[in-house]
């Protein structure tokens, strides 16, 4: 046992580099093809160098793009919030007193939760055709799953002696909510759904390449006709795109939580 213990992080470690191993055999990666075929990948980049930034002022599409993914990403993140907000407040047991509604509430969260946004856009498309309402409704069932598992555990987490106080002096439900149970949870669940829409602006670019719509879609057709310089411009965008979105949601929820 001594013997073990001693030499446990070194096991553990020689139990995660076999797993590897076994996991490249049984998927057949073959390593030395990056290095064999590193030629294609330089004539890729050759052939996107230098980006054609042109597209972004002469052609209006582009810009209207970007906005379309902006709000595809604000839509899917505010009313997949509310509807998680409500799931949250059925499925927690400390707020909704009948467990066996709050359980089922919970499991059909986890079941949500864990269907890929790939399927469910692909779904979509299907049934309502492609473009930006498609990538609109996967973020709102997708928000759903998520917030709704972060806002359940964040009010059962909430200190019950508010609501107990106002419950003792003959408050009713909507009175504890509103200044009980609200105010206390408020914080986070902004600084949540901030964090959310910077999630969620990510999905919405890859969303656009399954025919969600928005700056994916455009850069999925750049691709597609070959057009790679164009294709880089676009992926410089998105990436510039990003990160200002990122540092505006980390500072807004810096504030709130602070």
């Amino acid at each position: 046992m001594t013997f073990l213990y001693k030499y446990k992080k070194w096991m553990i470690a020689l139990v995660v580099l076999f797993a590897m191993l076994l996991l490249t055999i049984f998927l057949k990666i073959d390593i030395s093809v990056l290095f064999a075929d590193l030629h294609y990948v330089t004539d890729l980049l050759n052939e996107m160098f230098p980006p054609n930034f042109s597209i972004i002022w002469e052609n209006n599409i582009v810009i209207s793009s970007i906005i379309q993914t902006i709000a595809m990403a604000y839509l899917g993140t505010l009313l997949g919030g509310i509807i998680a907000f409500v799931f949250s407040l059925i499925a927690s047991n400390n707020i909704f007193r009948n467990k066996w509604i709050s359980n089922v509430s919970k499991w059909l969260l986890s079941f949500i939760r864990v269907i890929p946004s790939l399927m469910i856009v692909l779904i979509f498309v299907v049934a309502v055709g492609p473009g930006a309402f498609a990538g609109v409704l996967t973020i709102i069932i997708s928000t759903i799953g998520t917030m709704g598992k972060l806002f359940t555990e964040s009010l059962e987490n909430l200190d019950p002696t508010s609501a107990n106080s106002l419950r003792a002096t003959g408050a009713n439900k909507l009175q504890i909510y509103k200044f009980a149970i609200w105010p206390e949870f408020q914080p986070s669940f902004i600084s949540n759904l901030l964090y959310c829409f910077d999630i969620n602006m990510r999905s919405a670019v890859g969303l656009g390449i399954f025919g969600g719509g928005g700056i994916g879609y455009k850069l999925y057709l750049a691709m597609r006709v070959l057009h790679y310089k164009d294709a880089l411009a676009l992926i410089t965008c998105i990436i510039i795109l990003l990160l200002v979105i990122e540092n505006i949601s980390n500072f807004i929820r810096s504030q709130i939580l602070r």
